[in-house]
């Protein structure tokens, strides 16, 4: 039997939401024009979440947005929800529509390190986010994807050249503020 299947575009996603198509619990993704139904979350992937939210807005500080789990629009076929994501501006900025250049995403990470690693990554490569973080909680580290490069000059497609990954012991500094110093510690439930 042959089974046929349909890429969606991200406008056509959002006109099923805001028709109601799908209901605000259903935990859906666009990715790559798949629909992807998201995993649920364990108590330490929800503590995780709320650890690097808390640590960003810290690191961050006024004029930056910090979001957990909300969408961002990137490119014609994705609409990803990543745990984290850290934008400029104020919530009322994206009453219209979600931002599409955030300058730090984050995926905590178990049962989906696979997805984030390759998938997401390949996303958020392609959309130019230059900062790139999975807090892997299997090998309790934290995994930092930067230095986009173009692998083909002819077409827009990027990848991640640095994959670096940082344990308990070390800090970071996200790309877009680089005085800020997060422990890894802080990360991690």
């Amino acid at each position: 039997m042959l089974v046929h299947t349909r890429r969606w575009t991200r406008p056509e996603y959002e006109r099923l939401i805001d028709r109601g198509v799908f209901r605000e619990d259903e935990q859906l993704e666009l990715l790559d024009g798949l629909l992807v139904v998201s995993e649920p979350q364990g108590d330490s992937h929800a503590v995780a979440v709320d650890l690097v939210a808390a640590a960003l807005r810290h690191a961050f500080g006024e004029g930056w947005l910090v979001r957990v789990h909300a969408p961002l629009a990137l490119g014609r076929r994705s609409r990803p929800e990543p745990d984290v994501a850290v934008v400029r501006g104020s919530p009322r900025d994206y009453l219209g529509a979600a931002p599409t250049d955030p300058a730090l995403v984050v995926e905590i990470s178990q049962t989906s390190l696979a997805l984030d690693r390759a998938r997401k990554a390949s996303i958020y490569a392609r959309a130019g986010i230059a900062d790139y973080w999975i807090v892997n909680l299997v090998d309790a580290v934290v995994e930092v994807r930067r230095d986009l490069v173009a692998l083909d000059p002819a077409r827009p497609r990027r990848v991640y050249q640095s994959v670096r990954a940082f344990g308990r012991g070390a800090s970071l500094s996200p790309l877009a503020s680089p005085g800020a110093r997060i422990p890894i510690t802080d990360l991690l439930p």
